[in-house]
């Protein structure tokens, strides 16, 4: 199969694409003319060498990005992708989140959440072939378990070398697949964390907002075993030393500046059809808006602020909130654009340039015939479906599907396991049966259950599935107070929120959950055969959609390159990199945003008050024009947050931005409101990311923490 690599043509015209595109490395050396003359100094093949500067400095963390910053292993990420790890070693008489944390020395530092995994990417290997040969005749369900049975063996044979973890990705949704081989760092330790009023400086009501003023940065450390090979925490683990990393830069950007990101962005709809874009932003987007929302004034009512069931669940609101707060976005600049009009003409052209030519009528002619009648099949259920993924904010009723659904996977032989059910899963596994204890308040959890409950249970009866009517008690006129009562007794009765208890049903067999008299186990198992009948059928469709939409893709890649357009895959989590400049927009009609906030911002939106509540000490610095080093004549101060036009999206999150030498100027961790709908559609115009800048970082290490032992870590190029 054809690699989607950039043509002469399209190469001609990345110029005029402005600074759109989440690349792949391998696609980099066509660019290299158009990448020097943006602003990139080193030699652009170091960019498309995994195992070169720059890109072995940069890491994923499983949802965020982060980059080593010393040989000893010292890693730096955002303040917000540290949170979990940062809640977790918390309570309400030694609060982190709210203080801060600074391990003076590498004895001091504290192992972050249990499962906590470093990936350094090493190999990225096209096996299209591998996994798609000879499966043309194969349909939905035969289709999806074949490509999975081959990608387990794929990855199987990569992780027979001990340390790594391989994983098979799609890319162009299924046009092409590439097995991706990362180095699994186990022991992680959180270093160094500024105050919350610092770290999360403005809260959920600057959230994608500008001006910005949030100090996002956060530390961790690398460990490995005295002999230099990944293994699980141990007081004997040494420090990591990466094969390179990145030197920090005190003199940071100036407006217009070259910048750059390698990171490990999560999804992007670029290329979704107009039925599904008007289905997401009219349907899914308001509905799961209002499912958090409702989430969030659950977990504020039932757990009080300052308590301890209100930090074990401070992680999980700065999630809702966040999304919540993307979804209004999304739904907002949705109903002023006309994304779905243009997205009409663009299927009408591409029809047109199809029908223009009966070799590609016959390769593409009814692709987007068939994909929309998918869409439409999918769509039948989606209340039920949105509603019973909601109710996965249960950790009692997840951890006990979750427990059965392992007892059942582990009659099988390995290689026919579920993926995640593996014996390769079964440390993640258990660390997740670990976490439960810190991200678990009966309180909460009883009263999200019973929402999701409440509402599953008002859905028409063709939108139910029987067996869960029939576990949950379900029948006839709903009744709110019969199910509170048996939620009530569940709760009561239940050990699983023991820890103990859960590490020993993962050995129980199916028989025994069977006996069991634990109501949570019960429901489990009451449910199984329901939810596996569930399952086929997303299967069935998804192996449908598997053989539609490559060909849907390949003739949307086929049309760009006609035109001269570039062409990247969207998001997958997979790492890629984008480029841009430091540059501020117009976010309505007679207003401008200059790129960088300053200092004395900070002081302009101090209240006192959470979320604007700086600590005294960095006040009267910054009173006092305390700006050492770090000092930009342009702005008269310490830059504290900068604007670029770098396409990102979640999952980009602590990405290193980096000027033309690769040095570390800022850290990306979120992007402008205007921008948000940049998931579906970039436009230049209003495209933005945020990134604190590293001057800020450097300031507030110097001045406000006295960081000393980390700065004389870091190489800070001045």
């Amino acid at each position: 199969m054809k690699k989607w690599l950039l043509t002469a043509a399209v190469a001609t015209a990345f110029t005029a694409q402005a600074d759109e595109g989440m690349w792949q490395p391998h696609q980099l050396p066509d660019m290299a003319a158009e990448l020097k003359a943006k602003g990139l100094e080193i030699d652009v093949k170091s960019i498309s060498e995994l195992t070169e500067f720059p890109m072995n400095a940069v890491i994923s963390l499983g949802g965020c990005t982060a980059s080593f910053v010393s040989p000893k292993g010292l890693v730096v990420t955002n303040h917000h992708c540290a949170y979990g790890a940062i809640q977790y070693n918390s309570t309400a008489d030694n609060n982190l989140l709210k203080d801060g944390f600074l391990a003076r020395k590498m004895s001091d530092e504290l192992q972050a959440t249990p499962g906590s995994r470093m990936y350094v990417t090493e190999e990225i290997t096209n096996v299209t072939d591998k996994v798609t040969a000879g499966l043309s005749s194969k349909q939905g369900n035969d289709f999806y378990k074949e490509v999975e049975a081959r990608e387990k063996t794929l990855v199987a044979e990569c992780e027979q070398e001990g340390g790594y973890r391989c994983q098979v990705y799609s890319f162009h949704r299924g046009l092409e697949y590439y097995l991706v081989k990362q180095l699994e760092i186990r022991d992680v330790r959180l270093v160094y964390n500024p105050a919350g009023s610092v770290g999360k400086y403005g809260g959920d009501i600057d959230n994608w907002m500008w001006p910005r003023h949030t100090g996002d940065f956060s530390f961790y450390r690398a460990y490995v075993g005295p002999d230099g090979k990944p293994a699980d925490y141990s007081e004997d683990n040494v420090p990591f030393e990466p094969d390179s990393f990145l030197k920090v830069s005190a003199k940071g950007v100036q407006e217009g500046d070259f910048v750059m990101v390698a990171g490990y962005p999560g999804r992007t709809n670029r290329y979704r059809t107009a039925e599904e874009v008007e289905n997401q932003f009219e349907w899914v987007y308001p509905n799961a808006k209002g499912l958090r929302e409702t989430i969030m004034d659950i977990i504020y009512e039932a757990a009080p602020e300052g308590s301890d069931d209100r930090i074990k669940y401070e992680s999980a609101l700065a999630g809702l909130a966040n999304y919540a707060k993307n979804y209004t976005s999304m739904i907002e600049f949705y109903g002023k654009s006309s994304m779905l009009a243009d997205k009409v003409a663009m299927e009408k052209e591409l029809a047109e340039w199809i029908n223009a030519n009966s070799d590609r009528k016959k390769l593409y002619g009814k692709a987007l015939t068939e994909l929309n009648q998918l869409i439409a099949k999918d769509k039948q259920t989606q209340e039920r479906d949105l509603i019973l993924g909601y109710m996965g904010y249960s950790q009692m009723l997840k951890t006990a599907d979750s427990l059965y659904r392992l007892a059942n996977e582990k009659q099988k032989p390995d290689m026919e396991r579920e993926p995640g059910y593996q014996e390769r899963d079964m440390t993640r596994f258990k660390s997740g049966m670990e976490r439960i204890d810190r991200r678990y308040a009966e309180s909460v959890d009883k009263a999200i259950f019973l929402e999701m409950l409440s509402r599953y249970a008002q859905l028409p009866a063709e939108q139910r599935v029987p067996g869960f009517d029939k576990a949950f008690g379900i029948k006839g006129k709903f009744d709110q107070v019969r199910l509170e009562k048996m939620l009530n007794k569940a709760y009561a009765a239940t050990k699983l929120d023991d820890k103990a208890t859960r590490l020993a049903w993962m050995d129980k067999s199916v028989e025994e959950f069977k006996q069991s008299d634990d109501p949570f186990i019960k429901l489990a198992v009451a449910r199984y055969d329901a939810r596996q009948a569930l399952e086929a059928e997303r299967k069935q469709l998804a192996g449908d959609l598997m053989k539609v939409r490559p060909v849907y893709m390949e003739a949307i890649i086929a049309f760009n390159e006609s035109q001269g357009k570039p062409v990247y895959a969207d998001a997958n989590s997979s790492l890629r990199v984008t480029v841009g400049h430091v540059k501020g927009y117009a976010p309505q009609d007679g207003l401008y945003a200059i790129p960088f906030t300053r200092l004395e911002g900070i002081l302009a939106k101090d209240t006192g008050v959470d979320p604007f509540d700086a600590p005294k000490k960095q006040l009267e610095l910054i009173e006092q024009k305390q700006y050492g080093d770090y000092y930009m004549p342009a702005i008269d101060s310490v830059p504290v947050n900068f604007l670029s036009t770098l396409d990102t999206t979640g999952g980009n999150s602590g990405s290193p931005a980096m000027n033309g030498r690769a040095e570390l100027v800022g850290l990306l961790f979120d992007g402008v409101y205007e921008s948000i709908i940049g998931d579906w559609n970039y436009d230049d115009r209003t495209n933005r990311s945020i990134q604190v800048d590293s001057r800020y970082m450097l300031w507030v290490m110097e001045y406000l923490d006295n960081a000393d032992n980390l700065l004389e870590e870091m190489v800070i190029v001045k």
